[in-house]
Order: C-alpha cells, then sequence, then structure tokens
C-alpha cells in the first residue's frame, strides 16, 4: 500500500507534489530522461515544452519496460538550466502524474546538463504493488 502525504501538518503548501510518500513494493529506479528520442535526436531545441514532454514520454517508457507505469511513480528529481521554465515544468508534469496522489519531488536549478541545449531531466522512484 502507498500513502501520499501531500501536507503534512505544520508543513508548507505544496504544488503538485508530496511531502512524503511511504511505500513498499517492487522498486523501480528509472536514471534520468532527457529529451532525446529513440534516435537520439534532441525534440523541441529551443522549446522548453516539448523538451518536457520528450522527458515525460521517455521516463514513461522506461518505466513500462520495468512493468510499471506514471501513477506508480513516488518520487521525481527534476534538474532545470532555468528556474523561469518552472511552471512550463508544472503544467507538463501534470498532464503526466496524479494531482489526488503527486509523488514527492525534488527540483534543482542547475548550471548546465550533459548536452547544452538540453533544459531539463526528470529521474525518478517507483514502486510497483505487490
Amino acid at each position: 500500500m502507498t500513502e501520499y502525504h501531500e501536507r503534512p501538518e505544520g508543513l508548507p503548501p505544496t504544488n503538485g507534489y508530496s511531502h512524503a510518500v511511504a511505500f513498499g513494493g517492487r522498486a523501480v529506479a528509472v536514471s534520468g530522461q532527457v529529451p532525446l528520442d529513440r534516435n537520439g535526436n534532441l525534440v523541441g531545441r529551443g522549446d522548453v515544452r516539448a523538451q518536457m514532454r520528450q522527458v515525460f514520454e521517455n521516463l514513461t517508457g522506461a518505466l513500462a519496460a520495468a512493468g510499471a507505469r506514471m501513477e506508480h511513480v513516488v518520487k521525481l528529481t527534476i534538474f532545470l538550466t532555468d528556474l523561469a521554465d518552472l511552471e512550463a515544468f508544472r503544467q507538463v508534469r501534470d498532464e503526466y502524474v496524479s494531482l489526488e496522489r503527486p509523488p514527492a519531488s525534488s527540483l534543482v536549478q542547475v548550471s548546465g546538463l550533459v548536452h547544452p541545449e538540453f533544459r531539463v531531466e526528470v529521474e525518478a522512484l517507483a514502486s510497483i504493488p505487490e
């Protein structure tokens, strides 16, 4: 059983994430996904929303390979090169994650990612119920 503690008493409000998630089951760790398509081509050159959608599509595919779905994600770690992209990130993220059971989340602004045109990278931890 997975328990989502979106806003425990005494903690600040959240925006699309839970402060804590307790879970059991089979764990799936997904490496940081970047905005490359299946052929290794950059998607969304200069278009942060397109990059973010590609990242979430890659994340969805990696989860599926391990027998998991986005609804099984208990933790996201997001790396943005520009915090001005945060609102766009939230909008795209909300197309993929459950707003009723949002995963725990960490957001880090980084000076750059492995490719100079990447604006976002996302890694995930999922739990598949037994």
